[in-house]
């Protein structure tokens, strides 16, 4: 299953690869990475249809913020499960996140036995 992750800092990625690396090995998780909206929605926008299967996004990145590459993501590959990553766990940003149908809402520093645990959940789903 491949997992586009969205952020523009770069550090991310290097985090994002050692958490994950067992389930990269395994087979189990592929990662890909945009370090902003314009080009998540041209990764999203190379296969059709998309191959990526769960997005999860900073909000706050310049240019396209995360929330309107949420609705852009939902409106134009309705399929595709988001989640959102916030460094402010505000309730205004989460309520925006959630009414634009955000799967789930993860703050920084990200609980990646969280994270973890939302995409054991979104696979189980998929193998069932």
């Amino acid at each position: 299953m491949k997992f586009l992750i969205v952020d523009d800092e770069k550090d991310v990625k290097d985090l994002f690869l050692q958490q994950f690396r067992r389930e990269i090995r395994a087979g189990s998780v592929e990662l890909c990475f945009a370090f902003s909206g314009k080009e998540a929605m041209e990764i999203l926008a190379s296969n059709n249809p998309p191959d990526v299967v769960y997005v999860f996004s900073d909000i706050n990145m310049p240019g396209m913020s995360g929330l309107q590459l949420l609705d852009r993501i939902k409106d134009e590959h309705p399929q595709i499960k988001v989640s959102m990553i916030s460094a402010y766990g505000d309730s205004d940003n989460y309520n925006k996140a959630k009414s634009s149908g955000a799967e789930g809402f993860f703050t920084k520093p990200i609980d990646f036995k969280d994270l973890k645990m939302k995409i054991n959940e979104f696979l189980d789903q998929k193998d069932n």
